[in-house]
């Protein structure tokens, strides 16, 4: 991770100056991403928002003790699980104390005891487990961020909702950790995507029924229609989130994907069910969204 980072300290001991650091700097051929911590302009053009907090990652890492692991939001990014929204401005660390944390622009290192069970090595890395990250970025977010941390670290099968309860109850009362809790009591793998978690959550928050998620669909024949992101089984209105993320292309091939999920959506009215699809902006305004499910379910029910 840190290869194509270049950091001050070893330059200076490979006997480059600091005046021909600053040079390039003042130049642009050097960008820096941190304290004494650089990378050359055309390797920073290349960097994506992920890419640019591991080489941060990296970067801090290089000015901390032994005994520092990467944890939280920076922890959840390694391994692989969904931010959603969450900021990835400054690295999260923890060292192995009951107090003495710090916080710069760029990083924070957490005073938090964790024991052996509580680290994993992940490229070399030590890093927190899955459990002890989803918990420990669930207490230092919103409860939609850590719903949606949390739901794609089942859904990756990175952890079992069993170890989330078991470290949140072995995390006492750290600050944040009624968020925690309270995510923990709703998470679900079936989830597929941050759309689908915060869906849950809108559809809980506006007292609609709840549904079934990924419920397998079938025409009148048997014939296999797809899979439903939810469904109301009492009044057979299917519920989709279209983020158009969800189907991994774009330009001239999310047209195509569009007009198979129309023909797609087509058969399932035709086999008698309602359909209701939302948006991402919808999901900051669900009251429009449950006004069209309590049409749908009035159709249904009047044609029953």
């Amino acid at each position: 991770m840190s290869d194509d980072v270049i950091f001050r300290r070893r330059a200076l001991a490979d006997g480059v100056t600091d005046s021909e650091i600053r040079h390039a700097r003042d130049s642009g051929r050097l960008v820096r991403i941190a304290a004494g911590a650089y990378v050359s302009d055309e390797h920073f053009a290349t960097l994506d928002a992920p890419a640019l907090h591991r080489a941060r990652i990296a970067a801090a890492l290089q000015s901390r003790p032994p005994g520092v692991v990467v944890s939280h939001t920076s922890a959840a990014l390694l391994h692989g699980m969904d931010l959603g929204d969450l900021s990835l401005e400054r690295v999260h660390l923890t060292r192995n104390h009951a107090s003495g944390g710090s916080r710069t622009a760029g990083v924070h290192v957490h005073a938090t005891p964790f024991d052996a069970t509580d680290v994993v090595t992940l490229g070399g890395l030590a890093v927190t487990s899955p459990a002890r990250t989803v918990v420990d970025t669930a207490r230092i977010s919103t409860f939609d961020q850590a719903v949606v941390v949390g739901d794609s670290a089942l859904h990756r099968r990175l952890v079992t909702l069993d170890e989330i309860l078991d470290e949140v109850g072995r995390a006492g009362p750290r600050k944040g950790i009624a968020t925690a809790r309270r995510a923990a009591g709703f998470l679900d793998g079936r989830s597929e995507s941050p759309g689908e978690s915060l869906s849950r959550i809108r559809i809980r928050q506006h007292d609609l029924p709840p549904p079934e998620l990924q419920h397998v669909l079938h025409d009148g024949t048997g014939a296999f229609l797809g899979r439903a992101d939810f469904f109301w089984t009492e009044c057979g209105v299917v519920g989709e989130f279209d983020g158009m993320g969800k189907y991994g292309v774009d330009g001239g091939q999310a047209a195509v994907a569009v007009h198979r999920e129309k023909l797609r959506e087509d058969a399932i009215r035709d086999a008698g069910y309602e359909v209701v699809r939302w948006t991402w902006r919808d999901l900051f305004d669900f009251a429009a969204v449950k006004a069209r499910f309590d049409r749908a379910c009035a159709r249904a029910e009047h044609r029953r």
